[in-house]
């Protein structure tokens, strides 16, 4: 009788790769991206384990939001006070600081919200130039578009 083959960590081939947002639409660029950290793309994907890649993406700033969404889409989050709800705008996002929270909070709420989905997401390292510290990992380019990858 066959049974089952399940990879753990250990067993996991874990690459890094390098992905450009420059002109990507933001929901294509994060179901592709937490596909490749969640290892959907592997034949070795096991469910209830972290058998995914690293995945870099960089020019965050640059990523492209489809119809209204940049004035319309809305985030909400609560400070812990009474009436401490606050909310922001996509567009309000891409001109703060930190621009690169709009891609990580796209991913975030495509992983599992679980334990694993927390491992998951410490993979994901985005920045919003085009410069990235990870050069040492030698990370290979990942393709978003079906036009890409094949």
């Amino acid at each position: 009788m066959k049974s089952t083959e399940f990879f753990t960590k250990q067993d996991a081939n874990q690459e890094w790769h390098v992905v450009d947002a420059e002109n990507q639409v933001l929901g294509r660029l994060a179901t592709r991206v937490a596909s490749v950290l969640r290892g959907k793309h592997k034949p070795s994907f096991t469910p209830n384990a972290d058998v995914g890649d690293f995945v870099i993406v960089v020019n965050a700033e640059k990523v492209k939001l489809t119809g209204n969404k940049m004035t319309d889409k809305t985030y909400y989050r609560h400070t812990g006070y009474i009436g401490g709800l606050k909310e922001t705008t996509a567009g309000k996002v891409i001109a703060s600081k930190h621009p690169e929270r709009l891609v990580e909070w796209a991913v975030r709420g495509m992983l599992p919200k679980s334990r694993l989905g927390d491992r998951l997401f410490t993979k994901l390292k985005v920045y919003a130039g085009p410069d990235h510290p990870h050069r040492a990992q030698k990370p290979s380019p990942l393709a978003v578009n079906e036009q890409e990858r094949v």
